[in-house]
Order: C-alpha cells, then structure tokens, then sequence
C-alpha cells in the first residue's frame, strides 16, 4: 500500500477487523482496499486484483437494477461520496467476477481526519441475503 493518510490507513485496519463487507478508496476514487467478507461477495481476492481506478471497480461488478439495467458508476453511493464529501446510501444487485448475483445495501461515508482534509471513502455492504 502506498503512502496515506493515517485516516486512511486506521480505516483499512478497523475493515480488517470487521465481519461486514467494506471498500475503501482514495480522494480521487481508485480502490484501495477491499476486505475478507468482501472478497467472498465480489468473487476475488484483493490481492489479485489490487488498486482498481473508479472506472474499473464501478464496472467490473456490474451493478444492476432489479430489472437487470446496468447502473452507472456515477449513481453508486461511493462514487456520490467521493463527489460531494457526504454519506450516501443505495441497495442494487451486483455479479460477482465469479457471475454470481447479490442483492446488496451499500452505505458509503466521507473518511475526514481532524485537518478537515478529505481523504477518501469507505463503503460498507450488506449482503440482502445472509442470514444470521
């Protein structure tokens, strides 16, 4: 990982931690970090796929409406995050790179340390469908 913010990195360490699916990505939207239970939903290790560009990652899961209609990456939550610095949320459906679908909810929120820089974003999922 290259050098960030330490908001940035306090926010990968607390995914890393987590049980729920989190993104995390950079001031100009590259994807840094996906965790473990993210991995299981997207089909791929971050490992393999490594720092993705929002064009890449906004697309390569092809999100989707109910109705199969693709949904562009500037209408998911992470994307409006990273545009207006505030909290957004949305549910849709993704295919996974294994072409599995998951309907999940994503919730996405500014990562803003105490300069009041903006340093990124991390979107948590929700699988619509596990059960607990």
């Amino acid at each position: 990982m290259s050098a960030h913010e330490i908001e940035i990195i306090l926010s990968r360490q607390l995914a890393d931690c987590l049980s729920v699916p989190v993104f995390i990505v950079d001031p100009e939207g590259t994807l840094i970090f996906y965790n473990e239970p993210a991995e299981r939903i997207l089909g791929q290790r971050f490992q393999d796929t490594g720092e993705m560009r929002v064009g890449e990652w906004g697309n390569a899961f092809q999100p989707h409406d109910k109705k199969g209609k693709a949904i562009p990456p500037d209408e998911l939550p992470l994307v409006s995050t990273i545009k207006t610095h505030v909290p957004a949320h949305k549910t849709f459906w993704i295919k996974s790179l294994e072409g599995k679908s998951f309907k999940i909810s994503v919730t996405s929120i500014p990562i803003i340390g105490r300069s009041k820089e903006f340093a990124g974003a991390l979107a948590i999922f929700w699988d619509n469908d596990l059960k607990l």
